[in-house]
Formats: structure tokens, C-alpha cells, sequence
């Protein structure tokens, strides 16, 4: 490309979930590369050691409430710090479920409870999880507390206590209970046929999330509330109500109660018939999203004294009351989440919900281990391979399945290029930082090539070039070095990483340049090429993101640089999107860096060629804006009006966020629904 020159306490979000999410990006200005785990922060490296105690799927922490910061609790992340211990019996469950100190807690058996409505009482810190399908707890559950913390109970199938009465008023048998306490995650479970409830969040429990469970076969099944106050906040998603009749959930007196992504289902032909769905009562204040509601009796209630906010919400073969009404609030205020399109919910959570077979078997890492062909690269000779170059070479054409590329710590000085033929492909650097390992070179589209048959051209110029589909890029630094300031006369577009392919990850890497630093693009122009990156630095000053792939640049920094003279002057993006296709959506990120206020626009236009049926378009969404943006932040190039195509704000923040205008577009919040991560991802989720 050419230049053309509640409650205070509930307010402060998590500043870092797990090794996932970065640090709050709205601090993101004051760092440059970070600590040695870059975006991940101090919480990530105590996850990162306490990882060598207990398997991968031991260390995952929640989303939702339970992941915000409160009551002196940072998130919910179980016993990860603790040992892991594997249970059989009755006896071995109730003593480390009820022990002082933190336990990862394995159930690898059916554990009936004796007697039967026997509530273990849990202790803090712990995580039970059920090992693949075979933990099963009958006749029981569990009992949190009041004050009891930090408690995640996953992959679990809790059944049978039912004694008979339909409307058992005589039996408080449920699956789990909790009183008073607070940071809880219920994930992945099955949950059923009980003689009270299924989940009952009761006493002023607050900072809960309830996510990808099955619950059927019950009457009262998840009730939250029995209390005056309004402290409760709970994130209920990606869960199953099937055949239940009530309390789906009851929600009484919840400060904030987030639901989303939930199927509920009455099938016509059973026994078991809906009272109501969903019901916000007292005072609570409920936002219900994208959800799926078939055949269900009065799905949505509400008392005259709650609130509820309805958005994107399906109803098919419903009766009865359908309420909606209140001012509630906006969940993103307190976490990040991303919706998935409400047509695909019950397909998603048919196949999602419940225990999966390999979380909490000892058999997960070694499975996932010999999927894959690992290559070393070593510049010192202790590898396999002393450049990045020859180990690409090294794996064989149309490879069926994943080959990773392990990069020791060092500079390698080269161009890489993954070919097309080669699917399937990670280039992961293996030290403790993506500084650690660092891939460059100094190519510009100008320069002549050695063998004199021309310049390289914009996408000749790049240091790492991934031309195949399925592949990705991980805990790295990519860089372009070459020094604008002493090549004047020639073209300087000068690329440190192009992607050409589809379904293409890029993950906490270091992307450096100036003009045109991350070149995104497709096979070809009738051919789609989505690539997501994520956890990273990106920097550069003109066009430094561009191209016509379809593209999430997701809780990431982006870093403005002053051009090769000291000037401050810039452009982020430069989409070139086909027509009915997804450009660039730029999301959860911070935009910062030292040059002048008012210096850079968010992007520009661009038509290649002057070619006419192209669409470009960008989104830049809650994210953190420095005072470096313009004010009027997207502008025309090469006498195409940025206004005749697609470019777009939403709920950005920081001092060069600005007031929608006809200069400044802002999507509605309807607007916004269509444009997730998931509506530019499509049937693509990118995965390890």
C-alpha cells in the first residue's frame, strides 16, 4: 500500500483471569511489552507455577461474576493452588471437600451419599471435578456455606435424590445449595432428578456463575434468592432446562442477574410441564440475552417491582406471559463476554452441556500430546533444526494433522514462510516470554531482490509469511527492521507478518513495524480468511492493519509509533473487505502510545486499484482509546469517501473516545448485537 501522506464493591473489574484475559486494558497505556508474561500479569504467573501442581484443566478459572474481583476475593480459580487428589469413596470426598487447605479434588467414581440427602459441606478454595464421565454423585450433593469462597464444582453428574413427591416440601435434598456464599463457578454439569433443587443460590450468595450445565427432570429446580437484600450477582449461560417445571431460574432480590445463551425446552409428549422460564422478581434487575425458549409456558415473568431487559431473544411454540420491562444494567461494566448466535443455541448446548470425557482424566495432556508432531528449532545447534525456515520444510506436504514448531529462545535472523500446502501448522516460541524468541528480518516492497527480478512488493517484503489454513502463531515476536529513515527512495512498505489462509491464530506475539506491520489477506479474493489475534502487541504508524481478510483483533494493545522523522501521523487500519464480508473488528484492546493528541486516525479506505466492488470496513468496540486518536477518526484514501463504506464505533472509552456523529459513527446497541466476535468468526471457534 502507498502512503498518502449495588454497590461500590461490585464496580472494579477483574484485572486478570487465568493465563486467557490480559490485564484491564484501560491501564494499558502505561506499559510497553509488560512483564515477562507480557499481557498476563502477576495473577497469570502465580497460575503459570501452580500449573506444575495440578493438571491444565485444574487451573481454569471462571467467567462471569465469579471472575470479578470482590470481597477480598480475586476471581475464582478452585484449588488450583493446592494438591490434586483423586476420590473414590464417600469417606476420601468429605474429607478433602471439607479440609482447611485448598484441594483439586478428581471423582473417578459413583459415590452414593449415605444417608441419602446428605449434603457434603464444602470448604474454600477446592475444585471438584468429576474425571470424564465415570464421576457421579447419587442421592446427595453439596453445601456451601455462609462465607465459604472460591469453590468450583465441574464436569459433575449430580442425580437421584428424588423420594417421590413431586412437590416435596418435607425433603431439602438438591444437588447444590449454598447459603451466604460467595465466588462459586457450576460448570459442565448434569444435574437432575432431585428431591428440591437443583441449584439453589440462597442468603445474599453473591459473584456466582452457572454455565454449560444440563438440568432436567426436576420441579423446582434453580431458585435464587431468600432474602430482603439485593446483593446477588450471578452470570447464568449456556445451560439446558429440559423438562422442568419451575424455578428456571427464580430469581428474587439479585442485584444483577446476567442470563445468556440459555435453552429452555418443554417437549411436547412428556409428563413434565413449564409453570414459567425464566422470573425476576422482588427487586432484581435481570438482562436476558440471545436466549432460546421452545414450547415453554409464560417463559419470561417479571414482578412489578424488578426489571428485566430483553435482547435477541428466541420464542418458538410459546404461551402465556412474555414481560419484559425496568432499566437494568450493561453486564460488560463488569466482564467481557461474547454472545453466540441465538439460532445456533440449542445445536451448541445439545452437543456443550454436561461432563466432557476428557476434562479431569490423566489421560487429557497425554491425548492431546500425541495429536500433534512437535519440531524443535534451536539456533545453537541444540535442536532438530537451526532455522524456523527448515523445519517448516521439514513437515510434509498436506499434513493431516497438527505439526508444532517449537522455537528456542534466541534472534533468528530470516524470512519464514509457511506454504499452502501445509496445513495445520504453529510456530510457538518455547521461552517464558514471546520476547524470549524473535523471528526477524529487514525487507521493504521497494528493495530489489537478490536474484534481480524485481522488487518484493508489499506481501514479498514480510518476515513470516502463513499461506495455509488452520494454523497459528504463538508466544513470539515477529519483526520488520527495515529503517525507513535511510531508504527514502524507494517504496517502504515493509510487512512483519502476512497471513493468506483461513482459520489462522495469532496469540500473545509481539507484532513490530511501522508502515503496513500486519498484513491480513485470503487466498484469493473470492476465498474467505478469518484470522483471530489475541493477547498481543501490534505497532506500527501507517496501515499497520490491513487487508481484505476477516479479522478480530481481540484483548490486545495496539501501539502507535512515530513516523521515521520524529512526525506524528498515522492510520490504524486499512481494510480493503469484500463486499458482504467482515473487515476488521478491533475489540476489548487498548489503542495508545507516545505521539502527539490528535495525531492518528482509526483507519482509512482502501480500494486497491481503484477497484469499486470492494466494501471496506472496521469496528472498533469497547475498547480504550489515548488522546492520540483524532477526533474525527476515519478519513477518505484514494478519493474513495470513507463515508460510502462500513466504519463504526461502540462503547469505546479513554480520551480520544468521542460522541456519535455524522463524522464519528457509533452503532446502536441493536446494531452491536451483529457485530460480536462470533458474527465475524462464524462457525469457527479457535482453539488451542
Amino acid at each position: 500500500m502507498t502512503d498518502i501522506r449495588r454497590k461500590p464493591r461490585h464496580r472494579r473489574r477483574r484485572t486478570a483471569v487465568a493465563v486467557s484475559v490480559p490485564l484491564a486494558l484501560t491501564a494499558a497505556g502505561t506499559f510497553a511489552y509488560g512483564t515477562d508474561l507480557g499481557l498476563f500479569g502477576e495473577d497469570a504467573q502465580a497460575s503459570a507455577s501452580a500449573a506444575t501442581a495440578a493438571p491444565a484443566w485444574a487451573t481454569a478459572t471462571a467467567d462471569g461474576f465469579a471472575s470479578v474481583d470482590a470481597l477480598g476475593q480475586n476471581g475464582t480459580y478452585g484449588g488450583r493452588d493446592g494438591r490434586t487428589v483423586t476420590v473414590r469413596t464417600l469417606a476420601d470426598l468429605e474429607k478433602y471437600a471439607t479440609a482447611a487447605e485448598p484441594y483439586v479434588i478428581v471423582v473417578a467414581a459413583t459415590i452414593n451419599m449415605n444417608p441419602v440427602g446428605k449434603e457434603i459441606k464444602v470448604a474454600s478454595d477446592k475444585t471438584i471435578v468429576g474425571s470424564g464421565t465415570s464421576g457421579q454423585i447419587v442421592g446427595g450433593g453439596f453445601f456451601l456455606g455462609t462465607g465459604v469462597h472460591n469453590v468450583i464444582i465441574r464436569n459433575l453428574t449430580i442425580r437421584d435424590a428424588y423420594q417421590g413427591i413431586w412437590n416435596d416440601k418435607d425433603h431439602d435434598f438438591d444437588a447444590i445449595q449454598m447459603d451466604g456464599a460467595h465466588h462459586v463457578w457450576i460448570d459442565h454439569n448434569d444435574l437432575r432428578h432431585m428431591a428440591d433443587g437443583l441449584i439453589d443460590v440462597r442468603k445474599d450468595s453473591t459473584n456466582i456463575t452457572v454455565s454449560w450445565n444440563k438440568l432436567s427432570d426436576n420441579n423446582k429446580t434453580f431458585g435464587i434468592g431468600w432474602t430482603t437484600n439485593v446483593v446477588t450477582d450471578i452470570t447464568i449461560h449456556h445451560n439446558w432446562f429440559r423438562e422442568t417445571e419451575q424455578r428456571n431460574p427464580s430469581t428474587d432480590n439479585a442485584a444483577h442477574a446476567h442470563l445468556y445463551n440459555n435453552f429452555l425446552e418443554d417437549a411436547a409428549g412428556t409428563t413434565i410441564k413449564s409453570s414459567y422460564g425464566n422470573y425476576s422478581r422482588g427487586r432484581t434487575k435481570m438482562v436476558l440475552e440471545n436466549s432460546y425458549f421452545q414450547g415453554m409456558n409464560n417463559p419470561v415473568t417479571r414482578d412489578s417491582t424488578a426489571a428485566i431487559v430483553q435482547k435477541g431473544n428466541t420464542f418458538v411454540a410459546t404461551s402465556g406471559r412474555n414481560e419484559s420491562g425496568g432499566t437494568a444494567f450493561d453486564p460488560k461494566a463488569f466482564y467481557t463476554y461474547t454472545l453466540d448466535k441465538t439460532a445456533d443455541v440449542p445445536a451448541l448446548l445439545k452437543a456443550g452441556v454436561g461432563p466432557r470425557p476428557n476434562i479431569g482424566t490423566a489421560a487429557t495432556a497425554t491425548t492431546k500430546a500425541a495429536a500433534a508432531t512437535t519440531l524443535t528449532v534451536a539456533a545453537d545447534g541444540s535442536g532438530q533444526y537451526r532455522t524456523v525456515q527448515a523445519a517448516v520444510n521439514a513437515v510434509p506436504a498436506n499434513n493431516p494433522s497438527r505439526v508444532v514448531i517449537s522455537v528456542k529462545p534466541g534472534t533468528y535472523r530470516e524470512v519464514v514462510k509457511v506454504p499452502s500446502n501445509k496445513p495445520h501448522v504453529t510456530i510457538q516460541g518455547s521461552g517464558s516470554s514471546r520476547k524470549d524468541t524473535v523471528i526477524v528480518y529487514g525487507n521493504a516492497a521497494g528493495m530489489t531482490k537478490p536474484d534481480g527480478s524485481g522488487t518484493y512488493g508489499t506481501p514479498g517484503s514480510a518476515t513470516l509469511s502463513v499461506q495455509s489454513d488452520d494454523s497459528q502463531v504463538r508466544n513470539l515476536t515477529v519483526t520488520n527492521d527495515f529503517d525507513e529513515s535511510k531508504h527514502q527512495d524507494i517504496a517502504n512498505q515493509a510487512v512483519a507478518l502476512l497471513t493468506q489462509a483461513d482459520r489462522i491464530v495469532l496469540d500473545g506475539v509481539i507484532v513490530n513495524g511501522d508502515q503496513d506491520t500486519l498484513e491480513l489477506e485470503t487466498a484469493a479474493k473470492d476465498k474467505l480468511g478469518r484470522v483471530y489475534v489475541s493477547n498481543s502487541y501490534i505497532t506500527g504508524n501507517v496501515d499497520f492493519i490491513f487487508g481484505r481478510a476477516t479479522v478480530v483483533v481481540d484483548k490486545s494493545v495496539i501501539t502507535l509509533k512515530k513516523r521515521w522523522n520524529g512526525t506524528s501521523a498515522g492510520y490504524v487500519t486499512a481494510p480493503s473487505t469484500p463486499a458482504n464480508r467482515k473487515g476488521i473488528l478491533i475489540n476489548r484492546s487498548a489503542i495508545t502510545g507516545d505521539v502527539t493528541a490528535g495525531s492518528f486516525f482509526l483507519g482509512r479506505n482502501w480500494h486497491p486499484g481503484g477497484d469499486t466492488t470492494v466494501d471496506p470496513q472496521a469496528t472498533v468496540r469497547d475498547t480504550t482509546l489515548s488522546a492520540a486518536v483524532k477526533s474525527t477518526p476515519w478519513t477518505d484514501m484514494g478519493g474513495f469517501s470513507w463515508k460510502d463504506d462500513r466504519f463504526a464505533e461502540y462503547r469505546n472509552t479513554g480520551a480520544g473516545a468521542g460522541t456519535a456523529s455524522t463524522n464519528r459513527p457509533h452503532l446502536t446497541d441493536t446494531q452491536a448485537t451483529g457485530q460480536e466476535v462470533a458474527d465475524w468468526l462464524g462457525d469457527w471457534t479457535p482453539s488451542a
